[in-house]
């Protein structure tokens, strides 16, 4: 629901409530649906993996600066990352100091432990968008995967407050918001409702 245009001056809790009170009382006012504790709870799973995919990054890039350090060159990717991290562990790069060794094989365990966890995550998106009718649909579609089609499962529920699929996509944030004047055309990325979601129907379009 878009209440900043009835917020009339300032910010606080009073004003805030006063603007939500006007704004739904339009008839033009188009309101999100409800989730279930079910979609709620599917979210957070994604939200999870999410997260961890982010942390993930950030070990890789950590292990490949420490290693450049020394002159070891980590290939691009997250499997290379995680063969590095094994042959650490199973103590393969001896020539180093002790005490880099020691700082390279906690970071390897913890890059694993936490790919390793991650499986988990994808399984799950897996199982849980085999049980979701919703979710099976939505895999007919070329390049959408349970990963995708679960995530935008929970997030739209039915998807009925949407007309049509420009609506869904301008709710995105995929379609762009004019701003042209005076003869001259301007066209702005719109604001993204659901900045995950965009993410990986980018991602797919991209592939």
């Amino acid at each position: 629901m878009y209440v900043k245009p009835y917020v009339k001056r300032g910010k606080s809790d009073a004003i805030d409530a006063e603007a939500i009170c006007e704004a739904v009382t339009r008839p033009t006012m188009r309101l999100v649906e409800i989730k279930s504790e079910d979609q709620q709870a599917l979210l957070s799973l994604h939200r999870a993996r999410d997260f961890a995919v982010r942390q993930r990054t950030q070990l890789v890039n950590m292990l490949r600066s420490l290693a450049a350090e020394f002159g070891i060159a980590i290939a691009r990717g997250v499997a290379r990352a995680i063969d590095f991290a094994k042959g650490i562990i199973d103590g393969k790069q001896s020539g180093l100091p002790e005490l880099a060794q020691d700082v390279l094989r906690v970071l390897s365990r913890q890059l694993l432990d936490l790919h390793s966890r991650l499986g988990w995550y994808e399984i799950t998106m897996r199982i849980q968008a085999r049980l979701s009718r919703q979710a099976q649909l939505l895999q007919t579609i070329p390049g959408v995967g349970p990963v995708t089609a679960s995530a935008v499962a929970a997030t739209i529920r039915s998807g009925r407050q949407f007309r049509s699929g420009r609506e869904f996509a301008a709710w995105l944030g995929l379609t762009p918001r004019n701003h042209s004047s005076g003869g001259k055309e301007r066209l702005n990325a719109s604001p993204s409702t659901s900045r995950f979601i965009r993410a990986l129907l980018v991602w797919i379009s991209s592939t």
